[in-house]
């Protein structure tokens, strides 16, 4: 069953259920795989990865936006946007512990012969590669540092 099978299933069943977040975040699926087709008109269907992409960035603005509310003293708008997150998180593949990223990580500097930051664009897109729709950029980015600095 392809993303757009599964999303439209998800949101029949959270209109029964009157789940106006869940129904909001997955609209905003929908919103993007509609986008992402119109696009990449020679395509009809997306890759699973440029699934995966669209899934990663709509949580990437969710927990954006409900960390400036916090900042701003406003909770009751960040936890609606915290939920929607964790409803499109739902459809993404589990995500590593920073454990197993660490491991990851540290076999491709290995691995690439990777010796200080300025080997830090290489191991990045590999490991990002590696990674992909697994684990957070943003995390990837600060183990990847943190090695190569030692």
């Amino acid at each position: 069953m392809s993303l757009q099978e599964q999303v439209m299933t998800e949101m029949k069943a959270a209109m029964r259920a009157k789940d106006a977040t869940k129904l909001e975040a997955l609209r905003a699926i929908k919103s993007g795989i509609l986008l992402a087709a119109t696009e990449n008109s020679s395509k009809e269907d997306l890759s699973q990865e440029e699934e995966l992409k669209l899934l990663q960035k709509l949580v990437k603005q969710r927990k954006d936006s409900a960390a400036i509310y916090v900042e701003q003293g406003r909770e009751d708008l960040a936890q609606p946007e915290l939920d929607q997150a964790a409803v499109i998180e739902q459809f993404l593949p589990a995500q590593l512990s920073e454990e197993e990223v660490e491991k990851v990580v540290e076999g491709i500097i290995a691995q690439s012969g990777a010796e200080g930051m300025k080997d830090m664009g290489k191991v990045m897109g590999l490991a990002s590669a590696e990674l992909a729709g697994k684990a957070d950029g943003k995390t990837i980015s600060m183990l990847v540092k943190k090695k190569l600095s030692n």
